[in-house]
């Protein structure tokens, strides 16, 4: 799959690479330096959020068994707010979550296994529709609370994340409910400087995935000819990744038996953080037929986990 995307990506005009893999076990790490930073507010807006949001939650869901199922669950360092506080109110719910990275799921089960040896806990690492696909259609005396957190939405353009949402509600029955990450439209320098760090972990993050090419498709990216650029549009809300080529280079990638040319300041597009407006979230919840039940926000209202109802 890594290597069919590389090989599409690279063939497009213009030349895209997809997010979702800069998550390998060097990419793991270095998102979580970047978590850490003071530019990257998002992490510390959700932490927020999560760290009193459990009862709204429970409230919505009638305080009745449940299964959290988690896309996208990383190291799982804001969910555990979650189910501590779940726990802590004697609840019964399993927790599935999802992630496309094997490293991920393991620090995460260390976690788990570590705090809550009982807690039912069981992994699907794959796509997010893969999995949800083998994990099939629940049964009806038990909803799902599905778990989208950190932004992660805004990884597709508008009319992308309309698409997935919608598929996705194909996953779930009335009564079900989603609680979506969206980071809100704010000052242009605070969104440019979160991914742009002072520190150079952003840019580390992105010239990643020409080293992972390297690593395992026999890539021959020489990083130090390639520089991460950033840009943030704040009218359409759209920030944009960008891998860009210092001077004219061309590239092999022996596994995929091809060879890439690239112009001096060509860039690969590797990736979109689509900004919301409150409105915005609101004509997407409808659109995806879904019934806004409430956005818990940060003080400073910078981010908003939005929580979706299935009507029926």
């Amino acid at each position: 799959m890594f290597a069919n995307e590389v090989l599409n990506g690279l063939s497009a005009h213009p030349k895209t690479l997809s997010s979702k893999w800069f998550y390998d076990t060097e990419g793991d790490e270095l998102f979580r330096a970047i978590m850490a930073m003071p530019e990257y507010y998002l992490t510390d807006s959700e932490r927020e959020i999560f760290q009193s949001a459990a009862p709204e939650l429970l409230d919505a869901l009638d305080h009745e068994p449940f299964d959290l199922i988690e896309l996208g669950a990383g190291d799982g360092s804001k969910t555990q707010l979650l189910i501590e506080q779940f726990l802590a109110a004697g609840i019964h719910f399993s927790y599935r979550p999802i992630d496309i990275s094997a490293n991920a799921l393991v620090i995460l089960g260390e976690l788990i296994n570590r705090r809550w040896p009982r807690l039912p806990f069981a992994p699907l690492r794959g796509d997010y529709f893969d999995a949800l696909n083998r994990l099939g259609k629940r049964a009806e005396d038990r909803r799902r609370l599905i778990l989208f957190p950190g932004g992660n939405i805004g990884n597709f353009l508008p009319e992308e994340a309309l698409e997935f949402l919608t598929r996705l509600k194909h996953f779930l029955r009335p009564g079900d409910f989603l609680l979506t990450g969206f980071d809100l439209k704010k000052d242009p320098a605070i969104i440019l400087n979160a991914y742009n760090d002072a520190a150079g972990h952003t840019a580390a993050f992105n010239l990643n995935l020409l080293a992972r090419i390297n690593r395992e498709l026999g890539g021959d990216f020489v990083l130090e000819n390639w520089r991460h650029w950033e840009t943030y549009d704040p009218v359409s809300g759209a920030a944009r990744s960008f891998l860009v080529a210092k001077e004219a280079c061309s590239v092999t990638i022996a596994d995929i038996d091809a060879v890439f040319t690239f112009g001096p300041a060509e860039a690969i597009t590797v990736e979109i953080s689509q900004k919301y407006s409150r409105e915005e979230i609101q004509r997407l919840a409808n659109t995806a037929g879904f019934e806004l039940v409430k956005n818990l926000e940060d003080q400073k209202g910078w981010f908003a986990d939005s929580l979706w109802r299935v009507p029926g």
